[in-house]
């Protein structure tokens, strides 16, 4: 069942608080205080381009599922789906938005949500296929998250995997016609010979973005640790945002980072004060969203095209 939008934002706030009761607040006062500029500069320069390069992937894989869509069209939306799932429950009421926007100009409903679709499953995936590397080769994962129980089997993996298996059993029973349409265009713009390498690499250095503006946020704060440590850290912490209950991922992402701290022998208020500074300057660089909103920018590329 789908947590309600007011839902949403009790289960965010409940978890915040929660942590400032549990950790100490003036500590994360104290950490959030010492933010130097430059690095907030960083961490925005990045996130612009990783809002450029999203928008050039759903062109290609618009493109590749026979749909045409401008330059300034896609980085337009984009920026819109970014800031409205920034500050709406869900995070994904953006993203169809966009769909249904592009759908609407295109004239094809059906290939134009499939291609947002796919454009933001392929860097989730890779945010998964990374995660997974990181468990099997970065040493403090592979013997903190994935310690087995009195010598079973690392009941994380286990667990995610048999809900990956009852998923793909309930998809395969209930939407097969949909499926099939979807191993098509996965086919297409995903895996055909010549689209799998823009994609690949793409999601790739879109993921490196992310983590390399959470690994400037919580150098910005005084973090000392290198940044390739800083980075391999954010990992489960964009896995924690994608847990559909919160909203923009607020709480969860908090809770995570205090966890991945506390696993690193380091103070869980550190990482949470990483973990808001990452929540504000994403936000930040959604605001162009904002302005796109307001003068209706995307409306008139889209009528233009």
């Amino acid at each position: 069942m789908r947590a309600r939008p007011w839902l949403r934002w009790v289960i965010s706030l409940t978890v915040l608080t929660a942590l400032l009761t549990w950790l100490e607040p003036e500590r994360i006062a104290a950490e959030i205080t010492r933010f130097e500029p430059g690095w907030l500069g960083l961490a925005l320069l990045v996130a612009t381009a990783q809002t450029a390069l999203s928008a050039w992937r759903w062109r290609f894989t618009a493109g590749r599922l026979g749909l045409s869509l401008e330059t300034r069209t896609a980085l337009a939306d984009y920026y819109l789906a970014g800031f409205i799932n920034q500050v709406v429950p869900g995070g994904v009421l953006g993203d169809a938005w966009r769909a249904q926007r592009h759908a609407r100009a295109s004239g094809h409903s059906g290939p134009a949500w499939r291609a947002v679709i796919l454009e933001r499953a392929s860097g989730q995936l890779v945010v998964l296929g990374l995660a997974g590397l990181a468990l099997v080769t970065y040493r403090p994962w592979r013997e903190t998250l994935l310690a087995a129980p009195h010598g079973g089997a690392p009941w994380p993996l286990g667990l995610g995997l048999a809900v990956l298996a009852a998923m793909i059993v309930i998809l395969r029973a209930r939407w097969q016609p949909l499926l099939a349409i979807l191993r098509r265009d996965v086919a297409r713009a995903l895996l055909a010979r010549d689209a799998w390498p823009r994609q690949l690499g793409s999601s790739l250095l879109i993921v490196f973005s992310y983590l390399l503006v959470f690994a400037a946020c919580a150098r910005a704060i005084g973090v000392e640790l290198p940044l390739v440590a800083l980075m391999l850290m954010a990992l489960p912490v964009l896995l924690a945002m994608l847990v559909p209950l919160t909203v923009a991922g607020w709480g969860f992402r908090e809770g995570a980072a205090a966890a991945v701290w506390l696993a690193g022998g380091l103070a869980p208020e550190q990482g949470v004060a990483a973990s808001l500074a990452y929540g504000v300057t994403v936000l930040l660089a959604s605001l162009p969203g904002a302005a796109v909103l307001a003068f209706g920018w995307s409306a008139k590329a889209h009528v233009n095209q």
